[in-house]
């Protein structure tokens, strides 16, 4: 099985930085094994906001990695060398630094995680991403627990929509700002304490309010420089910023001395270009807290709209729409 061709979604001709790029199925060659990694026939993978820079040529995959767009995948083992951890027919799910948009991807065996039986294909890919995501930067970077109060961005994102579930599955209170009342009334379905509109209001005056003045301990940021200033207001002393996306800005002057004040942490982080190590390490406390949670049903993906791999312009333009509640799964099923 490992070799010869398979269908994959790239970015067609050398991508131009900012410009939007076509994207296509091509033929390309199945990814050759390395030692402890295993095969994984792709069912199905989300689509991530990182896929539209990537093909804008403004997010470029790490040294080495694959030039296949995708972050994450859905599907089962079709082999694996060595001493098995999973078996061929396995279905598993996971993260990866590029390749998902692929028939076939290369994984390292200590980064799958096998798909809870309550969960289809769809389902799985539709959390990987984003439930990694969520976890990561709430729990391990900025050691969220109960009775904590965080801020989150895109509350109808599908990092929003992960990590608001997380939030209130450990008893946090979480408050969102999404941009459409239909997206916070859903948040709030979801497990949100509040929601702010941030068309018709200022959300840091607005938080305020909704805390009594207390602030949050935690703010998950996709947004970045524009609310920076606003982000070190509303967090409490000993707080932690957590920024994970630069939508809408990376450079600007701010006052650091709320940073100092109140002992304040400003964390960057990523998940793409970090180690193996680091992402089997990762993987493994994921199983421990979110997989019990995914099989339980405490949590669970948000699936707003599929398509077929074939329909990924559509899908692409969808999201960039920002309409979508949840995630966009990508199926080879219909393909």
């Amino acid at each position: 099985m490992n070799a010869g061709s398979m269908p994959a979604v790239v970015v067609r001709g050398e991508a131009k930085r900012g410009e939007w790029n076509e994207v296509g199925l091509e033929t390309v060659e199945i990814p050759a094994l390395k030692e402890g990694e295993a095969l994984v026939q792709v069912e199905a993978c989300s689509v991530n906001r990182a896929d539209l820079l990537q093909r804008r040529g403004l997010y470029p995959p790490p040294p080495g990695g694959s030039q296949v767009l995708g972050l994450d995948f859905a599907g089962f083992v079709v082999e694996e060398p060595g001493a098995p951890l999973f078996k061929a027919s396995d279905r598993v799910f996971g993260i990866v630094a590029g390749g998902g948009y692929g028939r076939y991807v290369a994984v390292p065996v200590d980064h799958l995680v096998a798909i809870p039986e309550n969960l289809s294909f769809v389902e799985a890919a539709a959390a990987a991403e984003v439930f990694f995501t969520a976890y990561y930067n709430l729990i391990v970077q900025a050691g969220m627990k109960a009775g904590d109060t965080v801020l989150v961005h895109g509350g109808g994102s599908g990092v929003g929509t992960a990590a608001v579930q997380l939030c209130a599955s450990i008893g946090a209170r979480v408050v969102v700002t999404a941009g459409r009342d239909e997206k916070i009334k859903r948040a709030i379905d979801l497990g949100a304490y509040a929601g702010i509109n941030y068309r018709e209001e200022d959300f840091a005056p607005r938080l305020m309010e909704i805390t009594g003045g207390n602030g949050v301990d935690i703010v998950l940021d996709c947004i970045g420089t524009p609310y920076l200033q606003n982000h070190l207001a509303v967090l409490k002393t000993g707080g932690r910023l957590v920024i994970i996306g630069l939508m809408g800005g990376s450079s600007g002057e701010i006052d650091l001395v709320p940073v100092i004040s109140k002992r304040l942490k400003v964390i960057g982080s990523i998940l793409r270009s970090q180690s193996r190590e680091e992402k089997a390490e990762i993987t493994r406390g994921f199983i421990q807290t979110v997989i019990p949670l995914l099989k339980s049903g405490r949590v669970k993906p948000i699936v707003d709209r599929i398509f077929s791999i074939s329909e990924v312009e559509d899908a692409h333009r969808y999201l960039a729409a920002g309409e979508h509640f949840g995630k966009i799964v990508l199926t080879w099923k219909s393909f």
